[in-house]
């Protein structure tokens, strides 16, 4: 039972690494009918996007607070290292109450620190939306921008009013 879930926390952890990649390189936006990624190779996600966007103020006001909200977040690291750090002792600990304990908490506060990263992920990308809207209001050429129809992109957003849960897997073989 120990193997299995050990192993079964590998794959998962192993897994989102994938999906990461997958959506950062593939994003594109059509301007002028011609393909730009909108995340370059830059550290920045959206920078792809700047060139135009810096032509509208407001429009670059949605990107900035995008690339802010995109940064790291010290509080998730943190939060999924304590899970992390939880699971593993319980997977080396010897009292049968403990482990139990430690490996239930570590497990749940792993799934907890994603679920939020993930949500937070997902209602971020409301602001490069709107960057995108701002500046097709008042600026030619048009930037042609759609995520949830890029087959690459966000999928599997589950949304209720006023808030969006945000669970995506691309399995490729």
């Amino acid at each position: 039972m120990r193997n299995f879930l050990f192993g079964l926390v590998l794959i998962f952890a192993l897994s989102l690494q994938n999906v990461s990649a997958v959506e950062t390189c593939s994003r594109i936006a059509i301007i002028n009918y011609q393909e730009i990624l909108v995340d370059s190779n830059a550290s920045e996600k959206g920078e792809g996007l700047r060139y135009h966007l810096e032509k509208d103020p407001k429009a670059l006001q949605y990107l900035n607070n995008y690339q802010e909200n995109s940064a790291i977040r010290w509080p998730n690291a943190l939060l999924g290292t304590a899970g992390t750090g939880l699971l593993l002792f319980g997977f080396f600990t010897s009292d049968s109450q403990d482990r139990q304990l430690y490996l239930i908490s570590g497990a749940a506060t792993i799934l907890v620190n994603f679920l939020v990263a993930r949500t937070l992920e997902v209602t971020n990308e409301a602001n490069l939306n709107k960057a995108v809207e701002e500046y097709n209001k008042r600026n030619l050429p048009k930037i042609y921008f759609n995520p949830e129809n890029n087959p690459q992109g966000p999928q599997g957003n589950m949304s209720f009013p006023g808030f969006k849960i945000g669970l995506a897997k691309n399995w490729s073989f």
